[in-house]
């Protein structure tokens, strides 16, 4: 008698299962990976003044893009393609089938940090040949980065499995998810300097994943002294860490108490 895999290994086995439909669809792989690339080429040649010393608004935009990117691909992606497949009896089908549902939810996971890994590389590679981009020199601020990408992935990935149940339907979930992205962004400091906006802009911002995981990136890709530039004087690292943590487990348990297979 054949043993039956483990969840894990299913889970990993739904993972290549998405990435190569994910490649498949070839709007949606441009889209994903290219367009903050896009914006970054946009904004960075239109605003090249220095908005402090030693930061052009290319280096901050950049910390912004790879935040923003974490939302874009996880919470965006998902929110959007999961009331799809529900629409389509997707979902229906392979709750009917003996893979637990834990390793769906691998694949998405997976799916998830390999556009990421992507959609960063990418974002480095185009930054550092075309706008002078520098990459952090200090090993304490690499080890900050890799704790952001995992936990903001995961905080994203989270979110957006959780937000899947709110849109009706497939065909309406990017008018509802698509426009709560954009305002957060704005909102967030991903396309201004955060401290520019007006305050109550700045403390609804404070609210959401977003703007800490933006000010995260500040922290890793512009120097220590533009810290005194934040809103509290410093990069509240330690806040950061707590508040993606809470969002995590928010995210965590409407997706496990909430998450709907079938159509209503």
């Amino acid at each position: 008698m054949n043993k039956i895999p483990s969840a894990l290994t299913l889970g990993i086995r739904r993972g290549g299962l998405e990435i190569r439909q994910f490649a498949r669809q070839r709007e949606s792989v441009v889209f994903t990976l290219l367009f903050p690339v896009i914006l970054l080429a946009i904004f960075g040649s239109v605003f090249k003044d220095t908005i402090a010393p030693g930061v052009t608004f290319s280096q901050y935009f950049v910390a912004g893009m790879i935040a923003s990117g974490l939302v874009n691909t996880g919470f965006q992606a998902l929110a959007i393609t999961i009331p799809m497949e529900r629409d389509v009896g997707g979902l229906k089908r392979l709750r009917g089938t003996p893979m637990p549902a834990s390793s769906y939810f691998i694949g998405k996971a997976i799916l998830i940090a390999v556009s990421m890994i992507i959609q960063i590389a990418l974002l480095f590679g185009f930054g550092l040949l075309f706008f002078g981009v520098e990459m952090p020199t200090e090993l304490s601020k690499w080890l900050t980065f890799t704790w952001l990408v995992l936990l903001g992935s995961a905080c994203s990935t989270a979110l957006g499995i959780a937000f899947s149940i709110v849109p009706k339907s497939g065909r309406g979930a990017s008018a509802v998810v698509s426009p709560i992205v954009i305002i957060l962004q704005f909102f967030s400091g991903v396309f201004f300097v955060f401290t520019q906006l007006p305050t109550w802009m700045q403390q609804l911002a404070a609210i959401f994943p977003l703007k800490w995981l933006t000010q995260g990136m500040r922290s890793v890709f512009l120097p220590d002294s533009f810290a005194a530039q934040e809103v509290a004087k410093s990069w509240e690292t330690g806040r950061t860490f707590q508040i993606l943590v809470l969002w995590l487990v928010i995210g965590v348990f409407f997706s496990v108490r909430k998450f709907k297979w079938d159509r209503d």
